[in-house]
């Protein structure tokens, strides 16, 4: 077997934490140019870049960092190392396990999506989980719970069982009902789209929301009870639908879909749109809106998307 050189193996290093960091979807625009500038400065870098992003295709199920650890073992010992990869997570550099693009507990979730991903899973007790783009939940059936880690998922439960979704902020009690709970840095949406829930703050009174209703969880109490929001829930179907809204709220959720950077002139975001968008391509939902609007799409590269009116240039 062929030993990898220092070289290369520090290459592959570097190659595993860029493509974790645009995975994560906090890559900046720095950060890209930042990119480019090490994959043009070797043709090593560039090479285990190409080597990166196969490997992060095929085993698209593992966390990225998990499957690059193994880019720079001979063939015969990748299938070994894939299958133990989850009880040897020392063998990666440590700053990974705690860096803000991969939080330790997204990747060791019973269920978990990257950026532009989208789940669904239906529990042997009959409930039925998506889960959406950049997301971590674990899953214990015996205790009849789910913890949300990060990001959004959506949950039915049957008539005959109850379910507790347990997220910082404190729990939602739900039996027969459909919810969908997205977190915030200092709260969680709850939405009710059939049936109802018992919202549960660390610190406060319960309060039930009935269905069509929805409302911010918070460790200190329950906000105010809003009517609910469909064109948020779109996700579920892998669709947004807005009917006469403003472009920035588009662009704002259009952001979670894709790694990298997409930004736009501000002057964009007053423009309405309506229409039905779907997230399984957000290339051509950019193109839509290109046709649609008096708006350009500058693509620098994948990872970097500009949004100018029609008049100017990027």
């Amino acid at each position: 077997m062929t030993t990898p050189s220092a070289e290369t193996r520090e290459a592959v290093r570097a190659a595993a934490h860029w493509l974790a960091l645009l995975d994560s979807g906090g890559a900046s625009e720095s950060d890209l140019l930042r990119l480019e500038q090490w994959r043009a400065s070797s043709s090593l870098h560039e090479d285990a870049w190409q080597k990166a992003w196969l490997l992060r295709q095929r085993f698209s199920g593992l966390p990225g960092a998990l499957a690059m650890a193994t880019l720079d073992r001979p063939d015969a010992g990748r299938r070994v190392l894939l299958k133990q990869a989850l009880g040897v997570a020392a063998l990666l550099p440590a700053a990974w396990l705690v860096s803000r693009e991969l939080p330790l507990d997204a990747w060791t979730a019973d269920m978990r999506t990257s950026v532009g991903e989208r789940r669904q899973v239906l529990l042997s007790d009959g409930t039925f989980v998506q889960l959406n783009t950049d997301s971590a939940l674990d899953i214990d059936l015996g205790a009849r719970r789910l913890t949300l880690r990060r990001g959004e998922v959506a949950v039915k439960v049957p008539g005959n069982l109850s379910l507790t979704l347990q997220v910082p902020y404190g729990q939602v009690a739900v039996s027969d009902a459909e919810v969908c709970l997205r977190l915030f840095d200092q709260a969680c949406r709850v939405s009710v789209a059939r049936g109802a829930a018992r919202l549960q703050p660390l610190h406060g009174p319960a309060l039930m929301l009935r269905a069509g209703q929805q409302a911010s969880l918070q460790a200190a109490g329950v906000g105010p009870v809003q009517g609910l929001d469909e064109w948020q829930l779109g996700w579920r179907e892998g669709v947004l639908r807005l009917d006469d809204r403003p472009l920035g709220e588009l662009l704002h959720e259009l952001r979670r879909y894709r790694p990298g950077v997409l930004r736009w002139a501000p002057e964009l975001e007053g423009l309405r749109v309506t229409g039905t968008f779907r997230l399984d391509d957000t290339d051509r939902m950019l193109a839509l809106l290109a046709a649609s609007l008096p708006l350009q799409v500058h693509t620098r590269t994948r990872y970097w998307v500009s949004l100018t009116t029609r008049e100017n240039r990027a």
